[in-house]
């Protein structure tokens, strides 16, 4: 499956942000703790301009808490600041602003030595679609200010929201970029909801998330769909094959069957896939740190 959208939207976003970042000290960057290499958008090292970025380890209730630990580790290696948060319950929300405080404080310093010690910090806050950055900022703020949903493309235009008298937040529409050089990074921002579903085979894309889930957490999917076991998969069988068999399996033991008793595999990739981004079926984390070193990224 080839996955490319670029919503004309987004290329104003990117001119938007461009001329934003230099009001702001910081660069709030919140990505999907579950798929945390494909929900970082390439294009923000250059639209940051080098500017200090915290990363927030988001939906990470929804993540296998192991690989939450070890991504953490991956990335304080490589030099970024890292916040693990579920902005949904609030978990690791109320340590933002210290944080930010704390990547800022030489700043902070220099700021105090020629008197400006009342000018708040300014944090604009990126991502792409669906990561939870409204749902992040509105807990920051502890109100409802920025528009939070769980379909991508819900935020629009510039919003800025005032926490305290030290802290100001931009908030920006998630923006994703041209062109997935892997497209399991389509996919992955395909099976979290970051790009809209109604440009999607939707039984093609659960098969390939069945397989995926199948492969890396097998008792889980076991567990969810009564299963007896995992079908046997053929040699030549791709992951897409394989998953729609494992699609049906659940279809029948959840009983999804259409006029004449055929299996309804529709109804179970949009149920497969609305469980999944609920994290009903267990805490998945779909990439890891030694795949992207293999990939030559380390």
């Amino acid at each position: 499956m080839n996955i490319q959208w670029f919503p004309g939207h987004m290329t104003k976003t990117r001119r938007q942000m461009a001329e934003d970042i230099k009001l702001v000290d910081l660069v709030a960057e919140v990505i999907d703790a579950r798929i945390p290499v494909s929900s970082r958008n390439p294009d923000l090292d250059e639209l940051t301009a080098g500017k200090p970025r915290l990363v927030l380890l988001n939906r990470a209730d929804q993540a296998d808490p192991e690989m939450n630990r070890r991504w953490g580790e991956w990335l304080r290696a490589r030099g970024q600041a890292v916040l693990e948060t579920d902005a949904k319950s609030g978990a690791g929300v109320s340590r933002f602003s210290a944080a930010a405080r704390e990547l800022l404080r030489d700043r902070l310093e220099q700021y105090a030595r020629k008197g400006q010690t009342g000018r708040p910090v300014r944090a604009m806050v990126v991502g792409v679609p669906n990561v939870g950055k409204s749902t992040f900022i509105n807990k920051v703020a502890r109100r409802k200010s920025a528009k939070a949903g769980d379909r991508p493309g819900v935020t629009r235009g510039k919003q800025w929201i005032t926490v305290d008298a030290g802290l100001a937040l931009l908030d920006t529409p998630g923006i994703l970029w041209p062109k997935f050089e892997d497209p399991r990074t389509g996919l992955n921002l395909a099976y979290t909801g970051a790009i809209k579903d109604e440009i999607m085979d939707l039984e093609e894309l659960a098969s390939s998330l069945m397989a995926l889930l199948g492969t890396r957490y097998p008792e889980a999917v076991l567990t969810a769909y009564k299963l007896p076991g995992l079908p046997e998969r053929g040699e030549e069988e791709n992951d897409v094959a394989w998953g729609y068999r494992l699609l049906e399996a659940a279809a029948g033991k959840r009983g999804m069957r259409i006029s004449g008793g055929e299996l309804d595999t529709l109804r179970m990739a949009r149920t497969l896939l609305d469980e999944y981004r609920a994290g009903k079926l267990g805490r998945f984390t779909l990439e890891s740190p030694e795949e992207l070193e293999v990939d030559g990224d380390g």
